[in-house]
């Protein structure tokens, strides 16, 4: 009987559970089924959405559920534009941004405004409303960019920056039409407005991130770090709202506020972008899909003329921007398809501005019709307009990506096996497990998909099966802290008498490039652990080593204090190091302060020159006056020492004191010792930067390798 009261039922459906259940079939099979021939999965969930809607077959309405759930998947799109995107080129490419931004605003709006006074013979108020709606624009297609893997190519930075100058004054074109339409526009109207904004922008930009380090600091649990992070999305849109702006500003505001609190490669963000694709924002492509009404086509002629000049407008006006910024800063062609498909789709701003002007009586006829500010043509006409914009969008976006990562892309062969990067992690204690595996997820290189081990050693002379077991629960929990941030993990259980053998066999047999060890909070770094790890693991194996006490977790930092001794750019491991601290930065968003010889710096300067990110230098020599460096050493600071093994070229007695003045002067603070491959460790192998030796394993990293690897080659 329960059954046969869950199928008897009429269109649209009203069951949440059948609803439901028909949303996640369609999430699930349109973008496979479409994806077949050709179309991207972002339009197929449009086309869904049109399908069974009021217009379609009216499976189901759009209600009060599916416009909440669009909501939040619409400020989830702005929200990861904000949190994706790359702060040091977004500040590099910032008047850029500002150029295109307004270059996307001006052009739609002087076309929009002559084509509804000229062409659909509109009035004044009407027809910048009109052009307001051309000016503004949805990142529909940043999802899928995303997914592609080009979220941090400059053209991408430059019009998510866009996004946020021409929707806000598109939507402060929306808030001033309506006053005057009502009466409200005075100096009281722009005071107030001003004031609101300028309050709301403070508040986002300066009282968040204090907000997000503070509860991230305290709170660890997975649940209550991801729904801090909704909570703070929302808050952010409420405050726009409440200063008078649309609330798609707040939630890219709120993204860029926790940009550096929640570093790219960390189990958190996996989480925030896995929830939002699966879940937000096919809702929202969803509810878009249902606006669009078919049979709009066949009303009369005159909607066909308004939607045929608002295409026609809408997408002339987006396209002149992107070609007039890809001259103005000789982008590439398939750079600015970015651009073009980024700005060219047409819906949640537009609808505002829509159904703003459609809801405004501006007088009646004398039928006693009401006139409104924009007619049930122009209504339908952005309809059409949202179908086609987001649909040719999505098309010239995908195309454009698709090119440039098959541009950037190298095929790796198996003959290049030996020079993968391998990353091994030994790990004994729970507590610190989480910090070694993120730390060692942050430094990888970007192609490393499978290049890091986990190593739990069990004293073999033993006979205690507690310590097995420790173990094992030891490296379970870490392959699940890597699996969070999608990386593959390989869990390597050890019996060995020796802890020191038992690490370098290790190294040895997997052709290990990159130790990582830990050091618990609680305890200090003795002068015996660096001199059993001098005379023991560095003496016996030739890996880039990273000693690591992690004080705080690793997204909270604000600054990389980084120490580099004299003539450390002599040494063969250089590059090798450069590259981990560039990762670090890249993919947590911290700010990196050197401070080294002015030779050395040239190098650093040189490399964050073609692959920015938020440095500062500081000509440092004397090792004898580190303890100088304390004064400037804040709560949020991480130190970084590039060390040295003995009689090496960068070696300085003053390391000796190393240990002595962490324990003293950076007890609670959290540090990296770093010591490079050096030549002469474990073979008898010259430095020899322009080796190929050496500059091979750096070109089939990433970017960063390469452009190292010239940087050596022509020194």
């Amino acid at each position: 009987m329960l059954l046969l009261n869950i199928f008897e039922t009429t269109l649209p459906l009203t069951n949440p559970v059948l609803k439901f259940l028909l949303i996640l079939v369609i999430i699930l099979f349109a973008p496979i089924i479409l994806n077949k021939i050709k179309i991207p999965h972002l339009l197929g969930l449009i086309i869904a959405g049109a399908l069974i809607g009021p217009n379609g077959i009216n499976l189901m309405e759009r209600d009060s559920s599916i416009i909440l759930s669009g909501t939040a998947g619409l400020l989830y799109i702005m929200f990861l534009a904000g949190l994706e995107i790359d702060l040091a080129d977004f500040k590099k490419n910032s008047k850029k941004s500002m150029v295109f931004g307004l270059y996307t605003f001006i052009i739609p709006m002087t076309l929009g405004t002559l084509a509804g006074l000229y062409i659909l013979g509109f009035s004044v108020p009407s027809s910048v409303l009109l052009a307001s709606m051309f000016a503004s624009h949805t990142l529909i297609a940043y999802p899928l960019i995303s997914k592609l893997g080009v979220a941090k190519n400059k053209a991408v930075n430059i019009t998510v920056g866009g996004t946020l100058i021409t929707d806000t004054l598109a939507l402060l074109v929306l808030a001033v039409i309506v006053g005057m339409t009502t009466g409200e526009v005075n100096a009281a109207f722009w005071i107030r407005m001003t004031g609101s904004i300028i309050v709301f922008g403070l508040i986002v930009m300066l009282l968040f991130p204090i907000i997000g380090r503070w509860f991230l600091k305290r709170f660890d649990d997975n649940v209550s770090q991801y729904i801090f992070v909704l909570v703070m999305v929302f808050l952010g849109a409420v405050l726009a709202e409440m200063a008078g702006i649309e609330a798609i500003i707040g939630a890219f505001l709120a993204g860029l506020a926790l940009n550096r609190l929640i570093p790219h490669t960390s189990p958190l963000m996996n989480r925030i972008e896995f929830v939002g694709n699966a879940i937000f924002i096919p809702f929202f492509l969803i509810g878009v899909g249902m606006l669009i009404d078919y049979r709009a086509f066949f009303k009369d002629f005159e909607t066909i003329k308004v939607a045929g000049v608002m295409i026609v407008v809408a997408t002339s006006a987006k396209f002149l921007a992107a070609y007039i910024t890809q001259k103005s800063f000789k982008f590439s062609i398939d750079e600015r398809r970015l651009i073009f498909g980024l700005s060219n789709a047409q819906a949640a701003a537009t609808l505002a501005a829509v159904l703003v002007g459609y809801n405004i009586i501006v007088g009646e006829t004398e039928s006693g019709e009401p006139i409104r500010l924009l007619s049930e043509s122009i209504l339908n006409g952005t309809i059409l307009m949202i179908l086609f914009t987001c649909t040719h969008a999505t098309f010239v976006a995908q195309k454009g990506a698709k090119n440039i990562v098959l541009l950037d892309s190298t095929d790796t062969s198996i003959d290049e096996e030996e020079n993968q990067e391998r990353i091994l992690i030994p790990i004994s204690n729970i507590e610190t497990t989480d910090e070694l595996i993120n730390l060692g997820v942050t430094i990888k290189s970007k192609k490393n998909k499978e290049g890091l081990y986990a190593l739990s050693i069990v004293d073999n002379s033993s006979l205690d099966d507690s310590k097995h077991k420790q173990a094992k629960k030891i490296l379970s929990k870490a392959a699940v802290t890597a699996s969070a941030t999608d990386t593959i993990l390989h869990e390597l259980l050890r019996y060995d008498l020796n802890l020191v053998n038992g690490i370098t066999s290790v190294v040895k047999e997997h052709k290990i490039t990159d130790l990582i060890l830990g050091l618990h909070i609680s305890k200090g770094i003795s002068d015996s652990f660096l001199g059993n790890l001098t005379e023991g693991i560095l003496t016996k194996c030739n890996s880039t080593t990273l000693i690591y006490k992690a004080a705080q977790p690793f997204g909270t930092i604000k600054r990389h204090i980084i120490i580099v001794p004299e003539h450390a750019e002599k040494e063969i491991g250089f590059p090798f190091w450069i590259i981990k601290v560039w990762n670090i930065a890249r993919n947590s968003g911290a700010k990196l302060v050197f401070y080294a010889s002015v030779e050395t710096l040239k190098f650093i300067r040189e490399i964050q020159s073609k692959h920015p990110i938020e440095c500062e230098f500081e000509d440092f020599n004397d090792w004898d006056d580190f303890l100088i460096l304390a004064r400037n050493f804040h709560q949020d600071d991480n130190l970084v020492l590039v060390l040295s093994r003995k009689d090496k070229p960068s070696f300085h007695n003053s390391m000796t004191k190393i240990p002595s003045y962490l324990n003293k002067y950076f007890k609670a603070t959290s540090y990296i010792l770093i010591y490079p491959m050096q030549a002469g460790v474990t073979d008898n192998s010259q430095i020899d930067l322009k080796n190929p030796a050496i500059t091979e394993p750096l070109e089939k990293l990433d970017e960063i390798g390469k452009t190292i690897a010239k940087i050596f080659k022509r020194k």
